[in-house]
């Protein structure tokens, strides 16, 4: 077995980075990071001692580390190990899991380092994902920090804000959509949306979730999905049509098409002339 690892730096959060490992013979020494360390086994067994206690993580379990907590670490029973890890820093996590509810710093810091819960490891697993992908926007990047940030407050039995809409805010929020509609073809930031609608990045990404049922994101790539459907239908080609909603690229629209409609955007094309 080839030993790898891995480290892929965010291009959009200073200090995050995602990590990858495959190993059998290598073990770690005791060390700990600034950051949250967070990671899902993937395959094999992934021992480790942490806090006093020896830990044996299997497949599909979630390892938590909170800043500067110290551990090592090796693959367990001769097995082939292969982990992911995500590092983020602490006052950027802090910050997402405040604007999201009511949670002191001690409830952010997790007691246990090994556990189950579904929800937390495929959230470290999209973003570690997202993160490998071909020029992956801020706002993707962002939803999947606000989603780790959301099961930590779950996790460590914070409250999350149940917040109500009211008049002013509701019209806040349709004027970021329309916002959104209006520059489909420019590349657009959480930041620069959020602006349209004076309120903080956070606290946005919360209330528009709120209101539209999805990310600011997740509604940015499913308006422009539906523009390119009907400039497909108008018989603009692929690429112009990619190019002009401001797609990463030919594969990157051809993916995205695909998992709404479940074929590639030429494919949907040539049905219309059959």
């Amino acid at each position: 077995m080839q030993e790898r690892f891995q480290y892929l730096p965010s291009h959009h959060t200073f200090g995050l980075s995602a990590f990858s490992a495959q190993i059998k013979e290598f073990s770690y020494d005791k060390h700990a990071h600034e950051e949250y360390s967070i990671g899902v086994t993937r395959k094999g067994r992934q021992d480790f001692f942490s806090d006093g206690r020896f830990h044996k993580s299997n497949e599909g379990n979630v390892i938590f580390f909170n800043p500067e907590q110290v551990h090592d670490g090796c693959a367990g029973a001769s097995s082939e190990l292969e982990y992911e890890m995500l590092y983020i820093p602490e006052s950027t996590l802090l910050q997402m899991m405040r604007s999201l509810g009511q949670i002191s710093r001690d409830q952010a810091r997790l007691k246990s380092s090994l556990f189950h819960d579904e929800q937390l490891r495929d959230d470290v697993l999209q973003l570690s994902q997202i993160m490998r992908e071909a020029k992956v926007s801020a706002l993707e990047e962002e939803a999947a920090l606000l989603s780790i940030a959301q099961s930590i407050i779950r996790l460590g039995n914070g409250t999350l804000h149940d917040v109500k809409v009211h008049s002013r805010k509701d019209a806040l929020l349709l004027r970021a959509r329309d916002y959104i509609l209006s520059n489909l073809d420019q590349k657009l930031t959480v930041d620069s949306i959020c602006q349209t609608a004076n309120m903080s990045k956070y606290h946005f990404i919360r209330l528009f979730n709120q209101q539209f049922g999805m990310t600011p994101h997740q509604y940015v790539l499913n308006c422009r999905i539906n523009r390119a459907r009907q400039a497909l239908e108008m018989g603009n080609s692929v690429f112009d049509t990619a190019v002009d909603l401001a797609f990463a690229d030919v594969s990157h629209f051809n993916r995205k098409f695909k998992k709404t409609f479940g074929i590639t955007p030429r494919q949907y094309q040539r049905q219309l002339v059959t």
